[in-house]
């Protein structure tokens, strides 16, 4: 069993990667990835879902969300910057409009409605997690405690310096035996290099995921545009090799009525947090904020 989908294995006549709760073989998390190489104006209906509309590579989106207008500043890449966004209510119409880039719609199944919100990108939450080689960037683009306007959404993009670590120690909110969370959780991941604001080919990086019954115990090559689902079982770490910088976009939604991100830490490996507070944090974190690329 592999919850692995490498790029363009996901792609459709409109988007370059497309994941529903029906592909995924879930309830409620979902995620495209759209490029206005294939289309120049990209026209929805959030028919039963809410959304996170985020630039990854696009510029100067022009976006018109129930008859009211929104421009999106956004980026020149995931590696470039960190971005401003814009959540659209379930059954709202959208129209986006661009010239080139990519960008994703992150959504989760939901009934109930919350109005439209902007969000500028020197308003988003950046902070330093973990330490020593497990030392990583996590953005707040709408997680339950950054954002209170969503019903069931949580979103957070994660920059990993090369020869890092990330989902480290290994989590799972599974909703399995003694975890009580439950949340279906999508990594998109981007993979860069030491000078460039996107992705790149060539790029590498490995990926582990394992469930408690050892059912799937798979460690996975990943390339750049490539999707893990994770519908159970514990993951990380996700590992970044020395001259390519990872990035992924984290989409997570369950059935709990109060949004969480909460986890249960692998018990093996929980001492692992402990032991941050005796190394030093890796200094090229903080990689990005909304002005741009952090210099040292």
């Amino acid at each position: 069993m592999s919850w692995h989908f490498p790029d363009g294995s996901l792609c459709t006549e409109t988007t370059l990667a497309t994941v529903t709760p029906e592909i995924a073989g879930w309830t409620y998390s979902g995620i495209q990835i759209f490029n206005f190489a294939k289309r120049l104006t990209v026209e929805l209906t959030m028919t039963g879902v809410e959304g996170v509309l985020l630039p990854l590579s696009a510029q100067n989106l022009q976006v018109t969300l129930n008859d009211a207008p929104f421009t999106l500043k956004g980026r020149s890449g995931v590696f470039a910057a960190v971005s401003d966004w814009l959540y659209l209510p379930v059954n709202s119409k959208v129209s986006i409009t661009g010239t080139t880039g990519e960008f994703a719609l992150c959504t989760a199944r939901t009934t109930q409605e919350f109005p439209a919100y902007y969000t500028a990108a020197q308003d988003v939450s950046v902070e330093v997690r973990g330490s020593g080689q497990a030392t990583r960037q996590v953005t707040n683009i709408a997680t339950s405690s950054s954002f209170a306007g969503a019903h069931k959404i949580n979103v957070c993009e994660v920059l990993t310096p090369g020869a890092n670590w990330s989902s480290w120690p290994p989590n799972r909110h599974d909703g399995i035996g003694d975890c009580p969370y439950n949340n279906e959780e999508i990594y998109y991941f981007r993979i860069g290099t030491t000078i460039g604001d996107h992705g790149d080919p060539d790029g590498q990086g490995l990926f582990h995921v394992y469930t408690v019954d050892g059912e799937v115990d798979e460690t996975t090559t990943l390339h750049d545009g490539d999707i893990y689902i994770v519908p159970k079982g514990f993951h990380g770490p996700s590992v970044a090799a020395p001259e390519y910088p990872l990035y992924f976009l984290n989409v997570l939604a369950g059935p709990a009525q109060d949004r969480t991100m909460a986890f249960c830490d692998d018990p093996a490996h929980h001492w692992i947090r402990d032991s941050w507070t005796t190394q030093v944090q890796d200094p090229r974190c903080p990689m990005t904020n909304a002005e741009g690329k952090v210099t040292r």
